[in-house]
């Protein structure tokens, strides 16, 4: 019995699969500004690229795949230098006095916290310029399987390695990581 085809229908897709995309992205990227336009970019390019689907899968399976791909490359263009320099924020939204700071210059709140919470920032941060000073793909595959905790099959698709490759990737970015902890946080 032959294989029933699937075919696309785009007519269909908010009303099918809009909060499904959505919830998926903003599990991942913790923004639901940045989910939403993840999930429009996510049909603009299934509309885009509907000649190439050739029906092997679902219509939601094909657009999770499509939104997989912008949540990567939303996370390479802000790990990126051009990308940090280029993620805004906003500061006020109301008439003559709107506009956004750069995000890596925004001014942090000056509430005063406790020591450990001090603390626990001073430690995130330190983190996050080890991880920032990782090689580009071992950053890439490090947040992608600890932070936000994509399964090893879908990182080795997305980044066409091997899951061996991906476990000593892995490996050796802990092992950096270990060596700047001590090296910046640790001994000081």
């Amino acid at each position: 019995m032959p294989k029933e085809e699937i075919t696309l229908n785009p007519d269909t897709w908010i009303d099918n699969y809009a909060d499904y995309l959505f919830n998926y992205a903003v599990v991942r990227v913790n923004n639901s500004d940045i989910a939403k336009d993840l999930v429009q970019d996510t049909f603009f390019a299934g509309l885009k690229s509907a000649k190439n689907f050739q029906g092997k899968s679902t219509e939601r399976t094909w657009l999770v795949s499509i939104l997989k791909r912008k949540v990567i490359d939303y996370y390479r263009k802000i790990n990126s230098k051009k990308g940090k320099a280029e993620v805004r924020m906003n500061f006020y939204n109301d008439g003559e006095n709107e506009g956004s700071w750069i995000e890596e210059r925004v001014p942090q709140n000056w509430i005063n916290k406790t020591e450990k919470d001090i603390e626990n920032q001073e430690l995130k941060t330190q983190l996050d310029i080890c991880i920032d000073n990782l090689p580009e793909k071992y950053a890439l595959v490090f947040r992608m399987k600890t932070i936000q905790e994509f399964e090893t099959e879908e990182i080795c698709k997305e980044l066409d390695i091997t899951s061996s490759n991906l476990w000593v990737i892995i490996h050796r970015a802990r092992t950096q990581l270990r060596k700047c902890m001590e090296d910046n946080w640790f001994n000081n």
